[in-house]
């Protein structure tokens, strides 16, 4: 297996957020940057996650206050950078005065308010602050079971996850990074001054050169660690793994907030509007053992709704499940026996034996994926003297270079008159600014080529062809659950023709 030119300043494994924020950052610095994932991108823990960014409003009562203020200050970078894929989202917290007082809740609050202000860095706060509400009044009584009285009101941001890290590799290639998607890390080794490691994918086998490796495996973080050469006096750090599992039910209240909801066990769960017609439900925190464990319980089944069907007039139950999932988060092992207090933050482990670095990423959250990013950039600097200074905070991820998004619409509209302007709006929010290249010169539904089916969504097949042109999608499951959430709107049997006609295709 001879060794494949060029060698590369960067080696990442790992395409999920880190990974793919890591490669926009580095390739954007003028490092050469090959990006290696086993799946697709994006497809285990960046998937699945509670499609937030925000503060972590629990965190506090743990003292993460540096990681909170951190998180609190990319709602408004991620907003500005990537406006199609975050929006602001008010959520009420009903109070139960057993488990928490509410002089507790509003100090916390407060607290997050004053945190979310000092992170704005002199830069405009754009979300709203925290408030006491009344929950007996429309149209929060329509939702809440009436013993819920009084409740208090704060301001985080939701978020497409999954398109935000296709949208991180995105400009990763754009700005000259390899990136390749189902090409498995088999190991690497020191040889001759630079990082030896072997890639297999469908070609095969193959030897690629780098200067540096940066293991943002994720919940593989530990297994690629240990096809790694162990330097001299270089720790091997323990990952905690532990599962959050989601539900999705069919809307269980009107309008466009979303609850944070206290529970006996001092967990908090949240109900988010979620794809139009849905209500998002979780999550869980269950320690498990490998990073296939990824799949929901009965156990957090009934957890979840009978977390959510305390509070809401609906009772929720396990067959009003439309559609769920399960990630691994893959935490810094810091001793914690209650997976809930583990901590949330990044760390990292870098071992430099004979000067040729490898660094590896424990921890972290979609939220800072943007700053875990200039972390990692800054600890490889010493490497990397040429690299330019930090910048992905100001410039747009691709498919955000536009004003607002009724404006985005309503020109898409105006433009393409013939098309369903549902369905406008739903390519708006998955590509932005970038919704003309999926249209191309369809000026008629008939030249959108064949309809999927998916209700208000419609998955038609320009769409389709476009995520394998340019999204790297080859499976039904990238394209229904990842690229889109079309699947939620399509029958069984549609789901099932659309991948008989994939694999066709």
């Amino acid at each position: 297996m001879p060794a494949t030119d060029p060698i590369h300043d960067l080696l990442i494994v790992g395409g999920g957020i880190n990974g793919t924020g890591i490669a926009r950052d580095a390739a954007g610095r003028g490092l050469s940057v090959l990006l290696c994932e086993q799946g697709d991108l994006g497809g285990a823990t960046s998937s699945a996650s509670s499609k937030m960014i925000h503060g972590g409003l629990r965190y506090l009562e743990y003292f993460e206050f540096r990681l909170v203020a951190e998180a609190l200050a990319e709602r408004e970078v991620l907003l500005r950078i990537a406006p199609h894929l975050t929006r602001p989202l008010r959520f009420i917290m009903p109070h139960v005065p057993s488990l928490r007082p509410a002089w507790m809740i509003r100090l916390g609050l407060l607290l997050y308010d004053s945190l979310g202000r000092m992170g704005g860095l002199g830069r405009r706060v754009t979300l709203p602050g925290s408030a006491a509400v009344e929950l007996d009044r429309p149209p929060l009584a329509e939702s809440l079971q009436a013993r819920y009285r009084k409740g208090f009101v704060y301001s985080d941001v939701a978020v497409d996850d999954a398109r935000l890290t296709l949208a991180n590799a995105s400009a990763a290639r754009l700005l000259g990074a390899v990136i390749s998607p189902r090409c498995r890390f088999l190991g690497a080794a020191r040889t001759q001054g630079l990082w030896h490691a072997t890639l297999e994918d469908a070609g095969g086998r193959k030897i690629v050169l780098a200067r540096a490796l940066v293991n943002a495996a994720g919940p593989w973080v530990a297994e690629v660690t240990d096809t790694l050469p162990a330097g001299a006096g270089t720790p091997r750090a323990k990952v905690q793994l532990v599962k959050g599992s989601h539900i999705v039910v069919p809307r269980l209240y009107p309008g466009e907030h979303a609850f944070i909801l206290q529970n006996d066990d001092r967990r908090v769960v949240f109900l988010l509007p979620f794809a139009e017609r849905f209500t998002l439900i979780g999550t869980t925190d269950i320690r498990v053992d490998q990073p296939e464990d990824a799949r929901i319980s009965t156990d957090e089944v009934a957890y979840l709704c009978r977390a959510a069907s305390r509070y809401v007039r609906t009772p929720v139950e396990a067959g009003n499940i439309v559609w769920s999932y399960s990630g691994v988060r893959p935490l810094f092992d810091d001793g914690r026996s209650d997976p809930s207090a583990v901590s949330r933050d990044y760390t990292f482990v870098l071992d430099r034996t004979a000067d040729l670095p490898a660094l590896s990423i424990f921890g972290g959250k979609i939220t800072t994926h943007r700053r875990l990013a200039e972390a990692a950039l800054a600890r490889l600097r010493p490497w990397f003297p040429q690299m330019g200074p930090a910048w992905t905070d100001s410039r747009p991820l691709p498919g955000g270079d536009f004003g607002t998004l009724s404006e985005l619409v309503d020109g898409l509209r105006q433009h393409h008159p013939a098309l369903p302007p549902s369905w406008l709006r739903a390519l708006a929010l998955r590509h932005g600014s970038e919704s003309d290249k999926v249209i191309g010169d369809a000026q008629s539904v008939a030249a959108l080529g064949r309809d999927f089916g998916g209700e208000s969504y419609h998955l038609y097949q320009r769409e389709v062809e476009y995520f394998i042109e340019h999204e790297w999608a080859q499976s039904a499951e990238d394209i229904l659950w990842r690229r889109s959430k079309a699947g939620l709107s399509m029958t069984p049997a549609q789901q099932a023709e659309f991948a008989s006609w994939l694999e066709r295709s």
